[in-house]
């Protein structure tokens, strides 16, 4: 059976080509298990990957070499992408992840009730995202992991109270913080220089608690400063306001795409998307289905919006989300 790899995991494999540090193979390796299509062909490739996570974790908790002293926590990932939730104390971050997944964090009314990280996994279109809730980003007081695993992550929402009159202040502290910890939020993917120490993961404002009186004055003046540099979404974590917004936000932060299969003379396959970064093309998909399909296709088929059924395309086709494609060899 064919291995069907993905481009999402040929991104993650070339990541962990480039790695220096064991920190950064482990992370490789966690993005390429995440992305491989589970079935019988990958079962030897999975099988491989899983061992050099042990041996690296190991060498890891040891101080091997390449390793980092500090370097004691990591979220095993899962789904096909990994969000770390940032922010001040007390913004709702246990809140709103307990309503977009099944985890249970501890939550109450007072700063630093969440002590360590805890993930759990939104399911939205198709789509399984792990969110991870994370301890306070704060000069008081923040823990020296929490930000090896907001570096490690592919995305960050930052969470502030809109129900505090200190907006902008949660907002300013917080990417000051992560700036010194050479995390550079950023409105759009940026791919680093892995000689580097800098990361630049896209990067969302979410104001929690928008049912509150000082709500919309508040994220007006978020709106007003910030709009031209990050996404930016309001939402009430607790009675379930705008949530459906922010998972569409959450895709649109990501750049990914779903495009679906569909042999010839069969039905779609509506269960397994095939998941690209937007700008893909039709060789990419070709690619992910088979590694020699790319030198046999003669065409393919298109289905989706602003195309008639069955549009035939060529190779340089760039793919758009839920896109239907047929391909002949």
């Amino acid at each position: 059976m064919s291995a069907n790899l993905t481009v999402l995991y040929h991104e993650a494999e070339k990541g962990y080509r480039r790695a220096q540090t064991d920190r950064e193979r482990l992370h490789a390796l966690k993005k390429m298990l995440a992305t491989i299509p589970k079935h019988k062909g990958t079962d030897k490739l999975q099988a491989d990957i899983k061992q050099k996570i042990s041996k690296l974790n190991e060498n890891i908790q040891h101080g091997g070499k390449g390793s980092k002293q500090h370097f004691r926590h990591h979220v095993d990932r899962e789904g096909l992408l990994q969000i770390a939730m940032a922010g001040p104390p007390n913004t709702g971050k246990s809140q709103l992840l307990c309503t977009l997944t099944h985890a249970h964090p501890e939550i109450a009314d007072y700063p630093y009730t969440t002590r360590t990280f805890l993930p759990g996994i939104m399911v939205f279109q198709n789509y399984h995202i792990q969110l991870v809730d994370l301890p306070a980003v704060s000069t008081d007081h923040m823990e020296i992991w929490v930000p090896e695993i907001i570096k490690n992550a592919d995305a960050i929402l930052i969470i502030i109270d809109l129900s505090r009159n200190d907006v902008l202040e949660q907002i300013e502290t917080t990417l000051s913080l992560l700036k010194k910890e050479h995390i550079i939020c950023s409105h759009e993917f940026r791919r680093a220089n892995p000689y580097q120490p800098e990361r630049y993961p896209p990067t969302m404002i979410v104001g929690n608690k928008s049912d509150t009186k000082p709500a919309p004055d508040n994220w007006q003046t978020i709106e007003e400063l910030y709009r031209d540099s990050f996404q930016l979404c309001p939402i009430s974590a607790k009675n379930n306001s705008n949530l459906a917004e922010l998972q569409q936000q959450i895709v649109k932060l990501m750049n990914i795409i779903r495009v679906y299969s569909k042999p010839p003379g069969q039905d779609v396959e509506h269960d397994h998307p095939f998941i690209f970064t937007r700008g893909s093309t039709l060789l990419d998909f070709t690619q992910a289905v088979h590694h020699d399909f790319s030198k046999k296709l003669r065409y393919a088929r298109v289905w989706g919006a602003g195309k008639f059924n069955g549009q035939r395309v060529n190779h340089d086709y760039i793919l758009e989300d839920e896109d239907i494609v047929e391909l002949h060899l």
